[in-house]
């Protein structure tokens, strides 16, 4: 069985996301979405909301594609984690240039801890490149409209979310 890794905060997932989920999942019969607990970020949703919306998103593309798709909490090394779920394949997101060199660092590293596991990056389709987690909550915060970036569903989330802050 091909198990692959799709890890980020997803705090919210966006279409963005949910595009890269979509792409990588012909590709491997089981997808891991982990789902970072990253405390330092001071995450708008709490860990079980994100890995709700993440489920809930997550069935659809599921339904469409025939692979397996779960969603997987993690706070330990990337790299560990891919152990943890037999990952075979860790697929990364590109929206920019300054996302590669990031993300051709932390391979480098990745590599040094385990070479047995490969990195596969998906650059984002030209309507989501300019979709980030950390701009749709600030645009949600300042009262506009993020709909064009994330689900319905996740849209009624973060309206309610600001409803309650505000």
């Amino acid at each position: 069985m091909r198990i692959g890794l799709y890890p980020g905060t997803f705090d919210p997932i966006t279409l963005g996301h949910i595009d890269i989920i979509r792409r990588a999942s012909p590709m491997v019969d089981r997808l891991v979405i982990g789902v970072a607990i990253n405390r330092d970020k001071g995450p708008l949703f709490s860990l079980e909301e994100r890995l709700n919306m993440i489920e809930a998103e997550c069935a659809k593309l599921s339904e469409q594609t025939g692979t397996e798709i779960v969603a997987h909490p993690f706070e330990n090394l990337l790299i560990d984690c891919a152990r943890d779920v037999g990952a075979q394949i860790i697929f990364r997101g590109l929206r920019a240039v300054a996302d590669f060199e990031y993300e051709f660092q932390m391979v480098g590293m990745n590599r040094q801890l385990d070479d047995s596991i490969e990195t596969v990056f998906l650059m984002a389709e030209a309507k989501h490149q300019a979709i980030a987690s950390k701009l749709v909550k600030e645009i949600a915060r300042l009262g506009g409209d993020v709909s064009k970036f994330v689900t319905p569903l996740v849209n009624n989330e973060i309206v309610e979310r600001f409803k309650i802050i505000a």
